[in-house]
């Protein structure tokens, strides 16, 4: 993709108006971690200018998408029946579909990730104060409400989370519980891993520590479920496909409804046996859906024709990373060798003076000089602010590469404000 050009950013942006792997090193030892931690309603952007002119490019994440003109015509005449008998022929035909590109035997159609997530830990760790082991950074561990203990009754402990998502297997070990039945400890059941990460900004799991944990597991009797809400995004970026990823996993939850493009709905595989057992851990939580084809059909197009444009959401993250770095004088610190699928983490150099969510409120809005410079034209850049005092910004389907030239350029002129506003305040 070509960078975006900057010395002009006003006449620039006009002109686009008027257009219309890191490596395994799973022995060393992870540092502290001190964040705010920001998500949603927390942290949320103020809605800005309200500027009729002004273009919206919504980096928030990538759940903000909205099914296309196929995939709705799909869901409209899609074959249903009573998923709770089994007899939806659309949801059986995804599962079918799942199944076979995640390499395992089975899969079922869930509601959400978090609830998939939670069925996967309900069912390898079935007695109360059995206990899995989790990276401290996991969005299971920080953004699932605590739902494993709260429901499950199901005991974590944490290792420390690597800058690439991975974590030390020599802690991991530590973790494992021993001497059961012994009355005093839980029994440890489960490592759960995130691929791609979300916090540590979309890194992709490197095959080479999958495989060393699953050595691991297998010495100890573990199993292994993967958070896989975006390993769709994890198989495009190593060139793989996603069973290659998930043969060190006994089970996976994917996603349909981030960068896949469908609406709703997440796939949760693993062997026929754990399925079975999962289809009642998902009627006990209440999933349970009756003509569920309707979603499973923009489910089939997302896992039929929306994995190979994922490809286009990394170019335009890297592209936008390397147009943030483009800044004279540099305003953006940027890790470009850590930007590998879609998330994009950055932060201000110190000094700017002002925060990650003072950023987000200046990006969102449209200020009066770049409406005045631009003839009351402007963008509205909407991102969160994330934590160690980063600002995360996620592509998906709805942001094309004009969009995202669009919000650098963006970047460029609140970049410019905030050096004229130190050099008046010196």
């Amino acid at each position: 993709m070509t960078s975006v050009a900057f010395s002009t950013p006003a006449r620039s942006l006009l002109h686009h108006l008027r257009r219309g792997a890191a490596s395994v090193k799973p022995r060393q030892h992870a540092g502290p971690t001190q964040f705010v931690r920001y998500y949603y309603e927390s942290g949320k952007p103020a809605a800005g200018s309200q500027a009729a002119s002004a273009r919206t490019v919504d980096l928030r994440s990538d759940t903000v998408t909205k099914p296309g003109p196929l995939m709705r015509q799909l869901m409209a005449e899609a074959e249903v029946g009573d998923d709770v008998f089994g007899e939806d022929p659309s949801v059986n035909e995804l599962q079918r579909q799942a199944a076979e590109l995640f390499g395992m035997e089975a899969a079922l159609f869930c509601p959400t990730g978090t609830m998939s997530n939670l069925i996967a830990v309900m069912v390898h760790c079935r007695e109360r104060g059995d206990e899995m082991i989790v990276g401290d950074l996991s969005h299971v561990h920080i953004y699932e409400q605590g739902n494993c203990a709260q429901l499950a009754g199901v005991h974590s402990t944490t290792v420390n989370t690597f800058a690439n998502g991975t974590f030390d297997l020599d802690q991991v070990e530590s973790k494992i519980r021993h001497g059961y039945p012994d009355a005093h400890y839980p029994r440890s059941r489960l490592v759960c891993v995130e691929n791609t990460h979300n916090i540590q900004g979309g890194r992709v799991l490197p095959l080479a520590f999958l495989k060393e944990l699953r050595t691991l597991t297998d010495q100890y009797g573990l199993k292994v479920h993967m958070d896989g809400a975006r390993v769709m995004n994890a198989a495009v970026a190593l060139g793989v496909p996603p069973a290659t990823i998930l043969q060190h996993c006994d089970t996976v939850s994917v996603c349909l409804s981030k960068g896949l493009g469908a609406p709703v709905g997440t796939m949760l595989g693993g062997s026929r046996e754990f399925v079975a057992r999962a289809v009642r851990a998902r009627k006990a939580l209440g999933g349970g859906m009756r003509q569920a084809g309707i979603l499973a059909a923009a489910g089939k197009r997302a896992l039929s024709d929306m994995v190979g444009r994922l490809q286009e959401d990394h170019r335009n993250a890297k592209s936008f990373a390397q147009a943030l770095l483009q800044c004279d004088p540099p305003v953006y610190e940027v890790d470009l060798d850590a930007v590998e699928t879609n998330i994009l983490k950055f932060r201000l150099r110190a000094g700017a003076g002002l925060s990650p969510a003072g950023l987000c409120e200046r990006a969102a809005n449209v200020s009066e000089g770049e409406e005045r410079a631009l003839g009351g034209s402007g963008v509205r850049v909407l991102m969160f602010p994330h934590v160690g005092g980063s600002v995360r910004a996620v592509w998906h389907v709805d942001i094309s590469e004009e969009d995202t030239r669009l919000a650098a350029v963006k970047m460029q002129l609140v970049a410019q404000e905030l050096v004229r506003e130190k050099t008046r305040a010196q």
